[in-house]
């Protein structure tokens, strides 16, 4: 490593974080963990020189985070940006920092569409797994198991959409490995969730997977249970990666009528979550964290820990700045060397708060996931089973796994072919009837102009009911490029 810094260096970091504590990246929440990354930069003299000065910016996860960027003048532009983690807020702050040559860290940004580190996205490094990360968890174990078809099952807020950019994850990978795959989208918040109707799309596919609200995955198991799809044709999994509202949290108990029946369907659900790995000196992090949260009035779990995966992010921030800034100022250049600086931080490991931190080749990072089940179905207890590492992309089974929770004992029924695409007998009736009118005409005007030729292009039956929701699914992924953003 080079020499200490000897004079000293004024960084202007600007954070972008909601004021507003419901979101678990809210500026009360995260602020903590910086400062204690300043303390820590600052008691190492191998930073020594380094003095950060940090601005708190209310993002309200709006255009409040972009205005607040262009407002600055030339002489007032940050050194560093950390933030902001909602994406259609990222995207647009992201954008104006690579034009400018400043370095973003962002524990957010998570969706697909920031993977191509273009001109508009040159300068974001990503400290949290992405979503595509993610979704490699999903590839793994339809390899590593033979599975070929999934259904995908997201609730769609229309406004963070976090279930939906979630699964734009997991349909990309899998797409690209030729797993087929189906898919049901709804919006809770504007409609009632036919669970038992959803449940009867997923008959064709062995793997359900599903990102949406804790009480419509209870209400999905149940469903699937009663119609008998947990035991053996399929493999059902939940997605819950940092606790929010957006996720189902694996939880069955509701102290209703229900619960021992959702007990019974939760023993065959699987949850895919981040991976918790901690050291010693996490510890002290995580009470000084409880301790900050107490003070803030930010109600904590106290069998849960106070720490969230924005928290740690932001603070693992930091310490990989400071070391890319140090490495590039050996060399003769600036803070102002934005781009350097940010390709510095790139295909790196270093030692983060709870454990290594991979960043790769791209400026994201990898991601370690457990799968998490039932494995005491009586009592309803619940413990990891396996985890996947992104870095080397190896499972660890864990002594509780079991081989035919994951292997199919009988193949999934095929989908009822429906030739009317739901329209009904009598409106098919009415159709062939008119086809056939209409057919008669036309070849009775063929007859009177020969010189006329009609074309018709035709889709199977199963292809005409699809691609109005796939033509949606393509706008969708398209719009998450943020092109309009």
């Amino acid at each position: 490593m080079p020499g200490r810094t000897s004079a000293q260096t004024n960084i202007d970091v600007m954070v972008m974080l909601p004021r507003n504590n419901t979101y678990l990246f809210s500026y009360q929440r995260v602020s903590p963990a910086i400062e204690y990354a300043k303390k820590i930069l600052g008691r190492d003299e191998l930073f020594a020189g380094l003095k950060f000065n940090v601005q708190y910016q209310n993002s309200a996860c709006g255009m409040d985070a972009l205005y607040a960027l262009v407002d600055k003048q030339r002489d007032e532009r940050p050194d560093l940006i950390l933030g902001p983690v909602c994406e259609y807020t990222a995207a647009s702050v992201v954008r104006v920092a690579s034009h400018w040559n400043i370095p973003v860290i962002s524990a957010g940004a998570l969706a697909t569409g920031f993977n191509v580190k273009g001109i508009e996205y040159s300068h974001l490094t990503r400290i949290a797994p992405t979503y595509l990360k993610m979704a490699e968890t999903f590839q793994a174990m339809f390899g590593r198991f033979g599975w070929r078809t999934a259904s995908l099952i997201y609730d769609d807020d229309k406004d963070e959409r976090n279930c939906y950019f979630t699964i734009e994850g997991v349909f990309t990978v899998l797409s690209e490995y030729n797993i087929v795959t189906d898919y049901a989208v709804f919006n809770s918040n504007e409609e009632k969730v036919d669970a038992d109707g959803i449940i009867a799309s997923v008959y064709g596919s062995e793997v359900v997977i599903m990102c949406t609200k804790a009480d419509t995955v209870r209400d999905l198991m149940l469903a699937a249970h009663r119609r008998k799809l947990t035991s053996d044709s399929h493999i059902f999994f939940n997605i819950e990666l940092f606790n929010s509202s957006s996720y189902g949290d694996g939880s069955w108990r509701r102290g209703d009528k229900y619960d021992n029946e959702a007990k019974a369907a939760y023993s065959f659900l699987n949850t895919v979550t981040l991976l918790r790995s901690t050291k010693p000196e996490f510890e002290e992090f995580s009470m000084e964290m409880k301790k900050s949260l107490q003070e803030s009035d930010i109600p904590v779990c106290e069998d849960c820990s106070a720490v969230n995966m924005f928290m740690e992010g932001f603070h693992d921030s930091l310490i990989l700045y400071a070391t890319a800034l140090r490495e590039v100022m050996s060399n003769g250049l600036t803070k102002k060397n934005g781009l350097e600086i940010t390709h510095n931080m790139w295909n790196r490991t270093f030692e983060g708060i709870a454990g290594q931190v991979s960043v790769d080749a791209n400026g994201d990072r990898n991601g370690d996931f457990s799968v998490v089940r039932m494995t005491d179905p009586e009592a309803g207890t619940h413990e990891t089973v396996m985890s996947y590492f992104g870095e080397n992309k190896s499972f660890q089974i864990m002594p509780s796994f079991k081989n035919e929770w994951f292997n199919l004992r009988t193949a999934p029924s095929p989908k009822h072919s429906d030739p009317s695409c739901g329209l009904g007998v009598s409106a098919v009736t009415g159709i062939i009837v008119g086809a056939i009118l209409g057919t008669a005409l036309l070849m009775g005007f063929y007859f009177f102009r020969k010189n006329y030729r009609i074309t018709i292009e035709r889709r199977i039956p199963r292809e005409e009911c699809d691609i109005g929701k796939h033509r949606q699914l393509r706008e969708d992924s398209i719009r998450s490029n943020f092109s309009a953003a």
